[in-house]
């Protein structure tokens, strides 16, 4: 199995993409910081196309995502813009309320990709 690391930020000490295998990972996907919550989850979403682009993926190739908020009541939120930004084909999400360093930031996420060329992506099964 292969693994290649991509959008490397040494300061930060972090890749932003590693694929391993057919898997890929991205972390720290945040955006629109100064933004209202709406703004920041399509924010960290923009950024997570971003690096998707860089393996040739987009939001549909993701299979996981872990979101984190600054208030975990604030799901219904993301479900709104998921429900736009993901077009049915929804990742599994686990969520999760954390104390920021970055005080006006509201919303970040994680994520996992699947790229293999062999297996049927989508059997567009929604119940």
């Amino acid at each position: 199995m292969k693994m290649e690391r991509y959008d490397i930020n040494k300061d930060w000490a972090h890749s932003g993409v590693i694929t391993a295998g057919d898997f890929v990972f991205t972390g720290y996907c945040a955006g629109n910081a100064d933004g209202n919550l709406e703004e920041q989850i399509n924010g960290a979403l923009d950024n997570l196309e971003e690096r998707l682009k860089i393996v040739q993926l987009t939001l549909s190739d993701v299979v996981r995502i872990d979101a984190l908020f600054s208030n975990i009541w604030d799901i219904p939120t993301m479900e709104k813009v998921f429900k736009t930004r993901f077009g049915g084909k929804y990742p599994v999400r686990k969520s999760s309320q954390t104390a920021f360093a970055h005080e006006s930031l509201l919303f970040q996420l994680d994520a996992i990709a699947y790229k293999a060329s062999t297996c049927q992506k989508d059997k567009n099964s929604v119940k």
